[in-house]
């Protein structure tokens, strides 16, 4: 493993990192790339507090309530300039610009009091060759007092075909079921840029209409984790504060901007609580999910 690069208080600065991917806009590695070219990559920042200027417009963005602890995806936040330092290294094979995020899985052993001052860690692992593409994981941990209180697994997409040129057939999947609970969630058309100035994500295809049509969509979309947080904060309105759980989602379909979609979960579901975000005539999902309280 190569030597981690370690931040203190400061995460690195996204805008030359941001300049740093579009000047290499394509694979550094000739050939084709595998699984097996992905580094092991660490970096870490010590000394972050968790009530940095830019909560109070996260909660706003994504419809939090305000309280003495901080969101669950909120060291997600944090966290995301040491992704970028770890997908724009020189030893990463991979442009950043293009990959698409999957699944993420955050686990919190208890709530993070807004002010907490805490240590993170973020690493690249689980590189896997699948008939999609290359699959690996962003894991990033939060400690507080040397102790993990927080973790986080997301899960990304580098695109490319089978190498014999077939697709496997896929069957059509049934419509999603509506669950007990129900609540109605409207994005405007600028929140993908409002969610990538607070949250520092400013991958052209959320931003506006023009950027996103750059990359083969026809509007901007939602941030895949935008619509996560959005989703647990219209939960933790209606199911009580999510402090001491498991939240893991998959993203599905696109969520254009501005848009409206459904939000359906079982209420009252004792252990692992599914929830859904559906597309405005609930045929298809934008994402799935399950939120488990420890």
């Amino acid at each position: 493993m190569q030597k981690s690069p370690d931040y203190r208080f400061n995460p690195p600065p996204l805008l030359p990192m941001y300049g740093k991917a579009i000047m290499s806009g394509r694979s550094r590695k000739s050939g084709r790339p595998s699984a097996s070219d992905i580094p092991e990559l660490d970096a870490r920042i010590t000394g972050v507090r968790t009530d940095t200027p830019a909560i109070r417009e996260y909660r706003r963005v994504c419809g939090f309530a305000a309280s003495s602890h901080c969101p669950i995806t909120w060291p997600h936040i944090l966290a995301f300039p040491l992704h970028i330092r770890l997908m724009t290294d020189q030893a990463f094979p991979f442009p950043l610009l293009g990959m698409v995020h999957l699944r993420n899985r955050i686990d919190q052993h208890r709530a993070i009091g807004q002010g907490e001052t805490l240590e993170l860690v973020a690493r690249l692992a689980n590189a896997t060759d699948t008939d999609r593409g290359i699959e690996f994981d962003i894991v990033t941990e939060a400690l507080s007092g040397g102790r993990s209180i927080w973790t986080e697994n997301s899960t990304i997409l580098y695109r490319q075909p089978v190498s014999n040129g077939e697709k496997k057939a896929g069957s059509t999947p049934a419509a999603p079921q509506m669950l007990s609970g129900q609540a109605t969630i409207q994005a405007s058309g600028n929140i993908g840029f409002q969610y990538g100035r607070v949250s520092g994500d400013m991958n052209p295809i959320h931003l506006h209409p023009w950027s996103a049509k750059a990359f083969g969509f026809p509007r901007a979309i939602a941030h895949g984790m935008w619509s996560k947080a959005r989703c647990l904060a219209t939960l933790e309105e209606s199911e009580g504060p999510v402090t001491g759980a498991s939240v893991d989602v998959q993203f599905k379909k696109p969520f254009f901007l501005p848009g409206t979609a459904i939000l359906t979960w079982q209420r009252g579901r004792a252990g692992s609580m599914p929830f859904r975000l559906l597309n405005k005539d609930a045929s298809a999902p934008h994402l799935e999910g399950s939120l488990e309280r420890l």
